[in-house]
């Protein structure tokens, strides 16, 4: 089963003739797929490519295959051109000095290449070894320095007191990640470090540095990213040298491994056991930070130096031969005794694939800090459905008033130890981080006076009172990120509340208050008209609660330092329709040109899939509450609460195995659940539906995270799983009721028995009134009147992305069943609306293909039962014949 959506920038006629050194034979959908991508990348120059590959259709593989195929492809381009090159230089020479100079190149190219590949090779065999003695995958106690002594007794001043702000300014980055201090960059560079360059005493040359490009791939969470990690492992693929170059003894190399290393931040990579018991990021990096200033009294012992050059070295040479993912990178840390998240900057210059999760990519001064360079690379994002979502929470930040009330607490217990100490500077500024803190809990004070829960905040009012809107919040953080002030409050209340009684009513410092206050006055410092500033109040009779939180309106201006940096840009994701968001708020200006999209189908057979719109109740109906229509203004009706449930039974009496059914939101699962349990939602025999449906099937549900008493969802999924997996009677298995958007919408692989029929119900529009929408759809009317739109014109483009952003969360719960190629399932879309050409065009295409007209008419519960009961048939008629 194949589709494909119109794109742009055709890959090459001859793309069919290139191998793309697929370790198995790929279908015909990877083909299309691995020629679009390395089309886009070939085509580079600011190409864009937006790729939707369906899940069990082998997407990563498919992305492995493609661009490493392109980027060997092309580095063998470049040599061939190098010595092209060479031979324009020498022309008017004699043949035979022509020759010799191209000889002598190719052989020191060679040279350089097997003495890599060879030391690269004893240490993947020295790897093996000690994965044959189980000693791979051990993590060891590290006791390295003064960290294996015992606890003295801490110096309170010495340990907590900030030192005179100047004293280490000088190159300090900012950030979440931090950056390396002036002394420590000094003494990286005198080792051959500096700029994650190599030196003259490097023990090897990697074959390339910065100037070679690089793919970056980047996806939403570490485990996205190992499983990436093993993909990469499978495919073999040819050296970058020159065909003529790789004859060896009358045989030709034919593999060259993969040069990956895995990047991370502080907080998966240290290895310093006393700071990394600190837990939360923040207080990692500012003690991380502090730790390498000159007057230090606790140099951190695992920070590539001059006495560690060789484990340094080894690190680099380690992680390049063998294709690590993030625990294999610690525990080479641990064994090579050296920081793994410093020393693997320096296997940066000569990796091919650097894997990272989107807060690294995304943010720029964190990409600063690690040495990322996207200039001409490849970037290529996977799991792209949620990218913009993941921008905007990249540069969100929130605060309560509860946290306020705590820092202002934490910061007074520690100037009332330290206050007569501080000198000069150091005074001024924690006196203003105290008037900041003031003001914005005056505000949120006063806001709980008034009617609302919700609304916008106007910036310049939250620093009003206390004077504190005179003070430079720019010099104030630039202070709180350099000092380290944060860390040592926190730390010194915690050292406090360990020498005190547990009953002691001092301020607890569980959460980093203060780093949140950082956090949300990086965002107020960083204001724009694509953001904007919302409270709102929060549950609790005896103590009332309100935060503040930034929102990042639309993600154009924060990602456009990425698309005009890179070669190339590909989005990839199973369910990444509908496109035009991506095109207009990501990439606004790129043209037309410059752009491929791509619709995969899925690899399974047209038999395997059914798509059944449901409309109606009863046949023909036109209104009333036999209509299915689930919009906020009618999903109340008891009626139509009672039809979905009566619907749910007929399909539960023929439906095998698992059936998994979404709704709109958690508020409205648990209405229609309340309903069904009751006895409004009783049959003539006064049994409940609900009671009717556990009768047919055991019934699972989830809750929102926040619910007292939320399972969790490995417990949700163990129990649901047994119970399908319980020897079965006819048409048994289980019902799974879960949210669309919620806990089990994405991540989750709901493969063979497990969902057989998934039903939609309804379509999760986002509440149009709350004021976090209201000024989504301003912005966007807004900046389109600005680029000289009309009002109507406005109007539609905002209806777009509100539509969009709904469908885009109806296709990741689709997307939950039909995971491989021998899998298959019923989609059933419980929505009159879905019957509506503008919605039913926003479904992805192998979707769209599947709903064959005799599914997708009006015959009500009947229709779709006989459609149902027809596809089992075929699938059983279809299963005799293989």
């Amino acid at each position: 089963m194949t589709t494909t959506t119109t794109t742009t920038n055709k890959p090459p006629e001859n793309d069919d003739t290139i191998d793309f050194h697929h370790p198995y034979t790929p279908y015909p959908v990877q083909l299309e797929f691995m020629q679009t991508v390395y089309s886009v990348l070939e085509q580079g120059a600011g190409q864009v490519g937006i790729l939707e590959s369906p899940t069990g259709t082998g997407k990563s593989l498919s992305l492995i295959c493609s661009a490493l195929t392109w980027l060997r492809n092309h580095k063998r381009q470049k040599f061939d051109a190098g010595f092209e090159e060479t031979r324009k230089q020498m022309e008017g020479e004699p043949e035979w000095m022509v020759e010799i100079a191209l000889r002598r190149k190719r052989e020191e190219l060679m040279k350089r290449w097997e003495e890599r590949e060879e030391r690269l090779e004893r240490l993947r065999k020295k790897e093996r070894e000690l994965e044959e003695k189980g000693r791979g995958r051990k993590r060891v106690r590290v006791e390295g320095g003064e960290l294996g002594r015992k606890r003295r007794e801490l110096d309170e001043e010495e340990e907590f007191l900030v030192g005179d702000w100047g004293d280490d300014r000088e190159g300090e980055r900012g950030g979440e990640e931090g950056g390396l201090s002036k002394e420590t960059r000094e003494m990286m560079a005198k080792v051959g470090l500096g700029g994650w360059k190599r030196g003259d005493d490097d023990d090897g040359d990697e074959g390339g540095g910065e100037d070679e490009i690089k793919i970056y791939y980047t996806s939403r969470t570490h485990s996205q990213l190992t499983q990436f990690i093993s993909e990469l492992r499978r495919p073999e693929f040819p050296p970058s040298l020159p065909s003529e170059m790789l004859i060896k003894d009358g045989k030709e190399e034919t593999k060259e491994t993969i040069k990956e290393i895995t990047l991370s931040s502080r907080q998966k990579l240290c290895i310093n056991p006393a700071v990394a018991r600190l837990g939360s990021v923040s207080a990692i990096n500012d003690r991380c930070t502090e730790l390498q200033q000159s007057k230090s009294k606790d140099k951190c012992g695992f920070m590539p130096h001059a006495e560690n050059l060789k484990q340094t070295h080894q690190f680099r040479d380690t992680t390049l031969a063998t294709v690590p993912d993030i625990e294999d990178m610690y525990r080479i840390g641990k064994q090579l005794q050296v920081c793994p998240y410093y020393a693997s900057r320096t296997a940066i210059p000569g990796a091919e694939v650097i894997t990272l999760p989107y807060p690294l990519l995304l943010q720029k001064n964190a990409r600063e800090a690690l040495g990322i360079k996207l200039e001409g690379n490849v970037v290529i994002i996977d799991e792209a459905h949620n990218i913009m979502d993941a921008v905007a929470n990249v540069y969100a930040a929130d605060i309560r008033l509860s946290e306020l009330r705590k820092g202002r607490q934490m910061l007074g217990v520690y100037v009332k130890r330290f206050g007569k100490k501080l000198k000069g500077e150091n005074r001024v500024m924690v006196a203003q981080i105290g008037k900041v803190i003031e003001s914005l809990k005056d505000w949120l004070e006063g806001q709980l006076q008034v009617k609302g829960d919700q609304g916008i905040a106007d910036p310049n009012s939250l620093l009003k009172s206390r004077g504190a809107d005179q003070i430079n919040l720019y010099t104030l953080m630039k202070y709180i990120q350099e000092s380290k002030l944060a860390y040592k409050v926190e730390s010194y209340v915690t050292h406090t509340e360990e020498s005190q009684d547990s009953a002691s009513t001092s301020p607890k410092s569980s959460t980093p208050v203060l780093h949140t206050l950082v956090s949300f006055l990086t965002a107020l410092t960083n204001l724009s008209t694509e953001g904007r500033i919302f409270y709102e109040k929060l549950p609790g009779v005896e103590n009332p609660d309100i935060k503040l939180s930034y929102l990042l309106l639309s993600p154009t201006h924060a990602f456009s330092s990425i698309a005009s940096s890179a070669r190339a840009v590909i989005l990839a994701g199973g369910t990444m329709s509908p496109f035009e968001d991506y095109k207009a708020h990501l990439f606004p200006s790129l043209p037309p040109e410059k752009l491929t999209t791509l619709s995969c189908g899925h690899v399974i057979p047209a038999s395997s899939l059914f798509v059944h719109t449901l409309s109606s109740y009863k046949p023909g109906a036109v209104s009333g509450s036999d209509l299915f229509e689930f919009s906020f203004q009618k999903r109340s009706d008891k009626s139509m609460i009672k039809n979905l449930g009566l619907t749910l039974l007929n399909i539960c009496s023929v439906a095998p195995d698992g059936v998994v059914v979404f709704f709109p939101s958690y508020s409205y699962l648990d209405e229609v659940i309340a309903f069904w349990q009751s006895n409004d939602g009783s049959s003539s025999q006064g049994q409940s539906i609900w009671d009717r449906l556990a009768s047919k099937k055991p019934l699972f549900r989830d809750a929102s995270s926040s619910s007292s008493g939320s399972t969790s969802t490995d417990d949700i999924l163990t129990s649901y799983s047994a119970a399908i997996a319980s020897p079965p009677t006819p048409h048994k298995g289980a019902v799974l009721f879960s949210v669309i958007g919620g806990r089990l919408s994405e991540g989750i692989n709901f493969s063979d028995a497990l969902c057989r029929l998934v039903l939609i119900v309804g379509l999760p529009y986002p509440n149009l009134h709350s004021p976090e929408w209201k000024e989504r759809i301003e912005y966007l009317e807004s900046t389109c009147l600005a680029r000289g739109g009309n009002k109507e014109e406005a109007k539609v483009e905002a209806r777009e992305f509100y539509e969009n952003a709904a469908m885009r969360a109806v296709n990741q719960s689709i997307g939950r069943a039909v995971r491989h190629r021998g899998d298959w399932s019923g989609i059933v879309l419980v929505d009159r609306r879905y019957e509506m050409e503008r919605v039913r065009g926003k479904l992805p295409g192998w979707i769209r293909k599947g709903m064959s007209k005799e599914w997708r008419d009006d015959r009500g519960v009947a229709g779709l039962m006989g459609g149902w009961g027809g596809f089992l048939g075929r699938r059983l008629e279809f299963h005799g014949r293989h």
